[in-house]
Order: structure tokens, then C-alpha cells, then sequence
């Protein structure tokens, strides 16, 4: 491992990614770390780079499925505390790219700040959540976003300003290799109406959505205001199956691997659905999933 020459304690071979995502399928990736600071994980990404080694970023792996073959390259998991801080000054909220959004939640309402109670019930990291601009109940985490740090793939950290960042719907303009930090503006709100808000947001969100120890995954984005789950089941598909990969009862847009499925069986089920919903109601589904 010449390319991490120094850094063999916080790199792995052929580590396991199946237990990382939801779908807990897959094979491993050829190389994993856990950098420990913001100068060991530029040491990761410039080493890859000089060697023509291919990076991700693994964040909570809610919307991520491993191909049964693995990852080649390197996978980067920032789980360490330097890069899942949170801190509250006045009415912004900083947090870290591998803070949980959960966590961030949390620490803004016992912190009386509304804005991001909204986002409940939806898994993954910070960082996750900014590159994808992820949102709930007519509101999305770009709408709170005031500035932004971010490393590229060459290892150089860029910080961004609230007039730099573009977000729309399911994407922004944080497309960078890592997302390091993140500023939210919040508004100051009793702490009681935000946890009562936060806790129905939770049960509405909740009830719509596969629960339990179900090895899962959301597939499509929405369209024109119109949900996945629904322009799936108009096409007839809501009962669709491949292998032991089958579509969501509670929420057709949600496939569950059963016992023994492959990441093939999902893969395969993702086109008979997407090529399904065009042929019969001729509407293109972009996948939210990320298949690695």
C-alpha cells in the first residue's frame, strides 16, 4: 500500500460494506479509512489522486447500494469526531459533513432553534443531506445553508458563502468530493412547540415508510409534485419482484431485499420499474439511489 505509505493505521483491505448501507448487501471495498483529521483525509485524497486511484465518500449509507463485486479504489467513512462536531452560537448552527442529521436536529430544537425540525425522520449525514438537498414537509436543508466547506477531489479545502451555494430540488451545487462543514441560519422558537412539532413530523414520516429491522432502500426522486410511489402503482408494479428483491407494500417507491437477495436482484427490479412507469405512463424516474 505505497499510495498510503504513513497512513496503514486508519486503512483497511477488502473491508466489508454490506453492514454500512440499508440495503446491507454487497462486497467490500479494495481500500477503507477512517481518517482521524482534516490533514490525514487530504493525505488520503492526494495520494489517490497522484495514483490514479477512484475515491467515495460513504456517509449513514441510507441511499447507497453496493454491487455484489464491491468498490474498487478507496472508500472514505468520516465518522471521527473532527468531522461530526456541532456547535450553536447564537442563531447558526455549525456541524460537521459526518454529523448525523438526526444529532443536528436534536441539538437545534433543545437549542430553541427552529428551521431544521422539518428534515425529522430523514436518515444520513450532514454532508449527505447538503449534496443531495435533502428536504420534507415542503422544506429542504438548503434553505437554512448560509456557508459551506468543502474539499475537492485534489485535496484543495474551498469555503463557500450563501451566495456561491444553488440548491433545487434533490441536488445543489456542493458536488465536491467531501463536504466538510456546514452553517445553518436558524429562528428562535420555545423549545416545547418545536418538540411537539418535531415528534408529529416524526410519526407522519414514519408511518409512510418501511419500518423494523427490514434491509431497505428509497429509489426514485419525485416528479413534478408527483411521487415515485404513486406512478408506480399506477403503472401496475407495486407488487413487482425480481429474485428476492420486491417492491414496498406501504410504499412502492422502497424495494426490500429479503433473505438472501443480491444486489443484482435490486439493480435488475430498479430498471424493470423505471422502464415500466415510461413505457406505460410516459414518465422518466430518475433514481435518488446511489449504486456503487
Amino acid at each position: 500500500m505505497a499510495t498510503f505509505a504513513g497512513l496503514e493505521h486508519i486503512v483497511r483491505e477488502n473491508e466489508p460494506l454490506a453492514n454500512a448501507t440499508w440495503f446491507r448487501l454487497g462486497g467490500p471495498a479494495r481500500y477503507f479509512a477512517e481518517p482521524t483529521s482534516v490533514e490525514e483525509l487530504k493525505s488520503l485524497v492526494t495520494g489517490c489522486r497522484e495514483a490514479n486511484l477512484p475515491v467515495r465518500v460513504l456517509g449513514g449509507g441510507s441511499n447507497v447500494l453496493i454491487r455484489d463485486e464491491g468498490v474498487a479504489g478507496l472508500v472514505i467513512h468520516l465518522a471521527a469526531p473532527a468531522f461530526c462536531e456541532i456547535s450553536v452560537a447564537g442563531n447558526t448552527l455549525r456541524a460537521g459533513g459526518g454529523a448525523k442529521l438526526t444529532h443536528v436536529i436534536s441539538t437545534a430544537v433543545r437549542e430553541s432553534l427552529s428551521g431544521l425540525e422539518q428534515l425529522v425522520g430523514i436518515p444520513g449525514t450532514v454532508g449527505g443531506a447538503l449534496r443531495t438537498n435533502a428536504g420534507a414537509n415542503g422544506n429542504d436543508i438548503g434553505q437554512r445553508t448560509r456557508r459551506a466547506t468543502v474539499m475537492t477531489s485534489g485535496g484543495e479545502v474551498l469555503k463557500y458563502e450563501g451566495s456561491d451555494l444553488r440548491f433545487a430540488y434533490r441536488q445543489s451545487s456542493l458536488d465536491e468530493l467531501v463536504i466538510l462543514e456546514a452553517t445553518f441560519e436558524l429562528d428562535r422558537e420555545e423549545v416545547g412547540t418545536l418538540t411537539k412539532r418535531m415528534q408529529k413530523l416524526w410519526i407522519v414520516q414514519k408511518a409512510s415508510q418501511p419500518h423494523g429491522n427490514l434491509n431497505v432502500g428509497c429509489i426514485f426522486k419525485d416528479v413534478g409534485g408527483i411521487s415515485a410511489a404513486s406512478l408506480i402503482e399506477q403503472a401496475g408494479f407495486k407488487s413487482a419482484q425480481v429474485g428476492q428483491a420486491m417492491v414496498c407494500d406501504l410504499n412502492a417507491n422502497f424495494i426490500i431485499a429479503q433473505p438472501n437477495a443480491k444486489s443484482r436482484d435490486v439493480i435488475e427490479l430498479i430498471e424493470r420499474l423505471r422502464n415500466g412507469v415510461a413505457e406505460r405512463l410516459g414518465v422518466a424516474l430518475e433514481t435518488e439511489l446511489q449504486i456503487w
